[in-house]
């Protein structure tokens, strides 16, 4: 049994633990209700110019622009997967990497990556896997400046043939208490027909939306090169803006359940602590009691 000396360590050292934990959830859920606000603002209109984009690629979409244009056959794909930069934040990290592995092991392709925080860029590195190229620190509530390189790298490899397809792997922010890994089809720009859809338990946006004709002023060519590129910046925005939103909530929530841990622990070593010197403090007057017998005893026989 531990002694007295070590249970007021222990307890101590939790206690110093729960501070940090406290600290950190307390950061976590600054954090996360700035990461809420952007995502709630930007949300309806990534949704409305994705819509855009998908009726688009639905009309003639190879005389429109190379960003519509499908790949046949699909010989490799190109995954941009969103995670952490750091960890405490439960399962989050694991959960997306574990979709995309299994996505990827489902659709038996070569596939290379980009990766957007530290934790997937190491995961990949360890399995040997292809890296096109890698992000991380970001700020907690990114700009469109921060994201543009992003979006570029991945559709400089979808132009020039590197990639037949581009996948976002990422975690939808759906509220405090859940968040969903989900892979999204980035490029090409067109609705994914229903024998393509391998993993539908994970991949969003499977629906057309309904098809709308479109008036170009000054033409389509020009006006689909400067809009294009951008609603594909802004997937990208959004992607990382949920990633964000949940990585701070999960965070948030696994320093919370840390901090309330501790507290438990520090309870029931308390208790341990008391019951220890109970029992050192009745040893001891048991032993000044038996000392006083035996000295009594002495000076009876005298």
């Amino acid at each position: 049994m531990a002694t007295a000396r070590e249970i007021r360590r222990r307890i101590q050292s939790i206690r110093n633990l729960g501070q940090v934990t406290r600290a950190l959830q307390a950061v976590a859920a600054s954090n996360v209700r700035k990461a809420q606000q952007s995502v709630s603002a930007t949300r309806p209109y990534a949704k409305a110019a994705w819509e855009v984009i998908i009726s688009l690629g639905a009309v003639s979409p190879q005389a429109l622009h190379p960003l519509l244009t499908k790949h046949s056959p699909i010989n490799n794909i190109l995954i941009v997967l969103i995670s952490g930069d750091r960890g405490l934040c439960g399962a989050y990290n694991q959960n997306i990497i574990r979709v995309t592995r299994d996505f990827v092991s489902r659709r038996g392709l070569p596939t290379r990556y980009i990766t957007v925080g530290a934790k997937g860029r190491d995961i990949l590195w360890r399995m040997r896997a292809d890296i096109v190229a890698e992000f991380h620190g970001l700020p907690p509530v990114p700009s469109m400046v921060d994201v543009s390189a992003i979006a570029r790298a991945a559709i400089d490899e979808f132009l020039e043939r590197r990639a037949d397809e581009v996948y976002l792997a990422r975690t939808d922010f759906i509220n405090v208490l859940t968040q969903k890994p989900v892979i999204q089809r980035l490029l090409p720009l067109r609705p994914l027909e229903t024998e393509a859809q391998v993993m539908q338990e994970y991949i969003v946006d499977v629906s057309t939306p309904p098809r709308v004709d479109y008036i170009y002023e000054p033409n389509a060519e020009h006006i689909l090169n400067t809009i294009l590129p951008r609603f594909t910046e802004l997937q990208v925005y959004q992607a990382i803006l949920e990633a964000h939103a949940s990585e701070y909530a999960a965070r948030m929530v696994a320093m919370r359940n840390a901090t309330d841990n501790a507290a438990t622990l520090v309870e029931d070593l308390t208790l341990d602590y008391n019951k220890v010197r109970q029992h050192s403090i009745t040893s001891e007057l048991l032993d000044i009691a038996g000392g006083a017998e035996a000295l009594a005893q002495a000076m009876a026989k005298r």
